[in-house]
């Protein structure tokens, strides 16, 4: 395994007053007069970790992490019903990462990120083209309808059995039903019983996905606190459920407005969550990007991967 950088603290925090009562916590940690870089994490609803702190080199970036409404130290958390989820879409989390970047008096930042966190800063990007040096993506996933189609429905021929178990959790669904949506309906139900057993079902489906990763540890879903995973399973099924409130296939589109900003797109041959055709893709609609094919890493990366992106992120430091 690659060797990351020293744990670093914060050197400062605060809560972004977002508007519709949500608050989002973020935070600074590395050289306050080094380079700017944003983490955006995925999930969405994971929250951001502390080990995203170790990607950089601390004397030359300045790195921000924030957890996106209703996950993380955000409030109101979403694994209480009360949190209601219409003030949690796409368009909420690029105004906030917006304002953010205006708190924090921030003129350009590199953005990093994978999976959904790909899909978000890849958005706003192609919105804010001029406040971006550049890009890396470990996972790339721009949330078409298409790809959660394959997500919670394609892929299920890899997985037969463990499919039929996460409709068993939505009957009436049927095969050809939208089991993403009936699980978006199940992580609101009153019943705290009922939620429960929608995110174990869900998780344990998202373990499945993963489990023939060389590199997988077992229960990355399933084994996370049960707050974190309500939040991430009924933010997540309710962003997926929406089709991530975008357009079919608008950010490949739209590539061309990040022509200029510098990209490495890191993707694992082996991912069957994010099958590696999207990072290509984006790779032939956005000329600045390299992409970085890694053979042994799957959804959840592999020391490899690992490499990859800390010598993307190195060599970045050097650039003004």
């Amino acid at each position: 395994m690659p060797t990351l950088y020293p744990p670093i603290e914060p050197y400062d925090t605060g809560m972004l007053d977002a508007g519709d009562g949500h608050r989002v916590h973020w935070e600074v940690c590395g050289n306050p007069d080094g380079k700017p870089a944003l983490v955006v994490h995925g999930g969405p609803g994971s929250g951001c970790r502390p080990g995203a702190r170790r990607w950089f080199v601390p004397e030359r970036y300045r790195v921000v992490l924030f957890d996106q409404r209703g996950c993380g130290r955000s409030t109101p958390h979403a694994s209480d019903l009360r949190a209601g989820l219409s003030a949690n879409t796409t368009e909420h989390l690029l105004v906030d990462t917006e304002r953010l970047r205006e708190l924090l008096n921030v003129d350009r930042w590199l953005l990093y990120g994978g999976s959904w966190g790909s899909t978000l800063l890849l958005a706003y990007a192609q919105r804010h083209p001029e406040r971006v040096s550049e890009i890396l993506v470990n996972g790339v996933t721009t949330t078409r309808r298409s790809e959660i189609d394959w997500l919670y429905r394609g892929v299920a021929r890899f997985f037969p059995e463990e499919w039929e178990r996460l409709m068993a959790g939505v009957p009436g669904a049927g095969r050809d039903g939208d089991a993403v949506a009936a699980y978006a309906r199940r992580m609101n139900d009153p019943d705290p019983m009922v939620r429960a057993k929608a995110a174990d079902d869900w998780c344990a489906w998202e373990d499945a996905v993963v489990s023939c990763e060389p590199n997988a540890p077992s229960g990355v879903y399933s084994g996370r606190a049960t707050a974190a995973r309500i939040a991430l399973v009924r933010i997540a099924s309710h962003c997926f459920a929406h089709g991530a409130w975008l357009e079919e296939g608008a950010l490949l589109r739209n590539a061309a407005r990040l022509t200029g900003i510098p990209g490495v797109l890191v993707h694992g041959r082996l991912d069957l969550s994010s099958p590696p055709d999207t990072a290509w893709e984006l790779c032939r609609a956005w000329p600045d990007a390299r992409p970085v094919t890694v053979g042994d890493a799957g959804h959840l990366g592999s020391d490899a991967a690992d490499a990859e992106v800390l010598a993307a992120l190195d060599r970045f430091a050097g650039r003004p």
